[in-house]
């Protein structure tokens, strides 16, 4: 096996990775996602101690304990291009010796909770309840460039959902991926939402917001909101959650995501104290996975 080649492993002078900035030794075995940078600081309120930190353009991350176990905490920024860059470096971080640069022969799989917020496509789910993602259905198109993208997808519902919705074959075809389900049992509770969630890949268009420009499919929302595939629902939008877990399944990492609803679309309101209920998340998250 011919070691990885510089221009597509890239590692900074100091060991770390190129975009993370994070070596080895600094990452633990359970990570955090949260999209704003600042939420980083949130989450590593609640360790008892910090023991690595560092930051690079949107990617700030903290090393900590909580109740004795090792966390790490990582803001992606927005979008799923950005989880492409967070998934392959973590990967890489735990399954490639940076020495030789080569995969190591005993895969370490990581167990990623993304903490986010997103809106709700539901009327029975309001504004500051909190959304456990069983399935992710990615809008953004990552997936279709990596081989083996059908054999980790739900085939089945993404044709129902293509046939529904009346997509658009101009538009980039929608991938579904289950999250990991010992981790979703362990998030359930009567706390929780649960259902799929669409990653879209922009924040207006794509979730079907009009503000000057009109939309392809300006039925879009109301399409969505009445899909069901089984007894399975869509719940809410947000912008990673695809990634993060098509990617995960691919690498042979355990992912899931939780978000608190900000907004609920269909009766056109917004949360007066999002960020309550995002502390609340958090501190119900690392308890769940330090048990």
């Amino acid at each position: 096996m011919k070691p990885i080649a510089d221009s597509e492993l890239i590692i900074n002078p100091d060991g770390s990775a190129f975009h993370l900035h994070i070596k080895p030794e600094q990452l633990a075995g359970k990570v955090i996602l949260v999209g704003d940078p600042g939420r980083v600081e949130t989450v590593a309120g609640f360790f008892d101690e910090v023991l690595h930190r560092g930051d690079n353009r949107e990617f700030v991350w903290s090393t900590g304990s909580y109740k004795g176990v090792l966390f790490t905490v990582l803001s992606t920024g927005i979008g799923t291009d950005n989880i492409d860059i967070v998934l392959n470096e973590l990967d890489a971080l735990v399954n490639v010796d940076f020495a030789t640069r080569l995969p190591k022969e005993d895969h370490r799989s990581l167990e990623i909770v993304r903490i986010g917020t997103s809106g709700s496509l539901q009327a029975d789910i309001p504004s500051d309840s909190w959304v456990l993602s069983e399935k992710a259905v990615g809008f953004d198109g990552l997936l279709n460039f990596y081989a083996g993208r059908d054999g980790i997808s739900d085939l089945g519902f993404e044709q129902a959902f293509i046939s529904h919705s009346g997509w658009k074959a101009n538009l980039t075809k929608p991938y579904v991926v289950k999250a990991d389900s010992t981790l979703i049992s362990r998030l359930k509770s009567d706390k929780v939402y649960p259902g799929a969630t669409i990653s879209a890949p922009g924040f207006y268009g794509p979730q079907g917001r009009v503000i000057r420009l009109g939309l392809a499919m300006p039925d879009i929302n109301e399409r969505i909101t009445a899909f069901r595939y089984g007894e399975q629902r869509i719940c809410n939008y947000e912008m990673e959650c695809s990634a993060i877990y098509g990617l995960s399944a691919l690498l042979g990492h355990k992912a899931v995501t939780v978000c608190v609803i900000i907004a609920n679309r269909l009766a056109g309101n917004y949360s007066k104290d999002y960020k309550k209920q995002v502390t609340l998340l958090i501190e119900y998250v690392l308890d769940s996975l330090a048990k």
